[in-house]
């Protein structure tokens, strides 16, 4: 007896990829994370929908003269203004979630768009006293990041100790690079002379731009060449597992 293959319904279902979740889970995921970090997110959702359908309801009245017909419209609009206020709200959050955190600057330089390379392991590293991941808190790191306002050396860590890798690396750099790159020093915390996660890669940007493309990529290609100092991190700490942000997902995609 011959046993054939179940055929397979132009309807079935696919099986849910694990690995690719719908953009319904990702949002869901992403509200979930955004609320526990800052749990007035909800309420300043619903305080835009409200705010915004009844600004449109007023304005469309008299073009349309039809409060059912505003009111679709300002719900269409409401939606809209939420969905942006959201990502706002979801990014400041996620930034607030990295505040503190060994590679934190790591993941902060991914809004950073084109124009810019950057490494999002440090180009250097000194973890002190730090035997466990618990500790990495207290570690100094250096990033780096090139664009057209020249060389950019972010650190963050303890003041004394990323201060000191700071200007280490800034000799490095300007031995390698030349005299004529630019090479801008900053420092990410709360305290004074130093940028906050949330406005780092806007402060980079707002840099004067000193090179040109062809430029930037000649002095990409010698860093590239020099390589990184050995970052001393204690064995089984890696500061590349630091939080990343998913920016489609914040995004809507």
């Amino acid at each position: 007896m011959s046993t054939q293959p179940e055929k397979k319904s132009r309807f079935s279902r696919k099986p849910k990829d694990p690995d690719n979740p719908g953009r319904l889970s990702q949002f869901k995921t992403l509200y979930q994370a955004s609320v526990k970090q800052n749990p007035k997110i909800p309420l300043w959702m619903a305080l835009t929908f409200v705010v915004t359908l009844l600004v449109f309801m007023v304005l469309l009245h008299f073009v349309f003269s039809s409060w059912i017909y505003t009111a679709i419209l300002g719900a269409i609009f409401g939606l809209l203004a939420t969905v942006i206020v959201f990502g706002r709200l979801a990014e400041r959050a996620a930034y607030g979630s990295m505040e503190g955190k060994a590679g934190g600057t790591g993941a902060a330089l991914q809004s950073l768009k084109r124009g810019w390379t950057y490494d999002q392991e440090p180009v250097a590293a000194e973890a002190g006293r730090a035997r466990k991941m618990s500790e990495l808190s207290n570690a100094a790191m250096v990033f780096r990041a090139i664009g057209k306002p020249g060389v950019v050396l972010i650190g963050e860590g303890p003041s004394g100790a990323s201060r000191k890798l700071l200007e280490s690396e800034r000799k490095r750099v300007s031995r390698v690079a030349g005299p004529e790159v630019p090479v801008h020093v900053l420092r990410v915390g709360a305290g004074e002379d130093t940028v906050k996660l949330a406005v780092l890669a806007k402060t980079m940007k707002g840099l004067d731009k000193k090179l040109t493309d062809a430029e930037v990529q000649a002095v990409t290609k010698r860093l590239r060449a020099l390589g990184a100092t050995k970052p001393p991190i204690p064995k089984g700490v890696d500061p590349r597992n630091a939080p990343r942000m998913d920016r489609k997902a914040m995004r809507g995609r």
